[in-house]
């Protein structure tokens, strides 16, 4: 007697279909900088970084810094661990300290009660996840972003004005823009005990932002075919 052809079975139309997870995910319960912060940003691109996606080496191609983001985030794939810094400038030191002064100055000079967010993460057309650790939120349509600089640089860029924003900062304001749905961006200059801190208001330019979320895909497309290239090579 012949085989019976194997047929599929179509899903049960009263069975209800698994929920999608959110394209936007705020997670509030977890302080930046800590264990649990690092455990849910392993692999993921991330907003402080996009200047570096966006990079070019001299020759017009892949730029080292680039190139090395990208190993780094595929070795935190493959192990399931956080990389460890390698380096941190006292810069960077300098403005974990000030942050908690410059989040008061805000709040004290423009009259606002600040939210504070551990990690954010946006689902992507792959489904993996792009994610950012703003400062603060300010409101439901704003978002403020905190920088420290040094007495001297912080007085060249008040000599500038209007004209001093600091264009290293565009690719994470906008991004945050971008990941978060919000439309401006306060970038916060600060430095304890400077008379002042200098404001820049950042508004949603969704030209950039289109072009920004395309290199940014381009990049998990990219870091997803190395980390399958790397497990390939460890045979069955």
């Amino acid at each position: 007697m012949a085989k019976a052809a194997a047929r599929t079975r179509s899903p049960d139309p009263r069975t209800p279909a698994a929920p999608k997870p959110p394209e936007v995910e705020l997670i509030f319960d977890v302080e930046q900088r800590s264990p649990e912060w690092d455990q849910l940003r392993i692999g993921i691109p991330t907003a402080s970084w996009f200047s570096v996606i966006l990079a070019r080496g001299k020759d017009g191609g892949e730029s080292v810094e680039r190139s090395r983001y990208m190993r780094r985030l595929a070795g935190e794939i493959l192990t399931g661990e956080k990389a460890e810094e390698t380096y941190r400038s006292k810069a960077m030191d300098r403005g974990t300290a000030m942050e908690p002064e410059a989040r008061a100055h805000y709040e004290r000079t423009r009259l606002v009660d600040l939210q504070q967010l551990g990690f954010a993460r946006r689902l992507l057309p792959s489904g993996r996840y792009v994610g950012c650790s703003p400062d603060s939120l300010v409101g439901d349509r704003k978002v403020l972003e905190i920088k420290t600089m040094m007495p001297e640089l912080l007085i060249e860029l008040w000599d500038k004005g209007a004209r001093g924003f600091p264009a290293e900062h565009r690719a994470q304001c906008q991004g945050t823009l971008w990941l978060l749905d919000r439309d401006v961006c306060d970038l916060l200059i600060f430095y304890r005990g400077m008379p002042g801190a200098p404001h820049f208001v950042v508004e949603r330019d969704d030209v950039y932002i289109r072009e920004l979320s395309e290199q940014v895909q381009v990049f998990d497309w990219e870091l997803n075919k190395m980390v399958q290239r790397i497990r390939a090579m460890g045979g069955p």
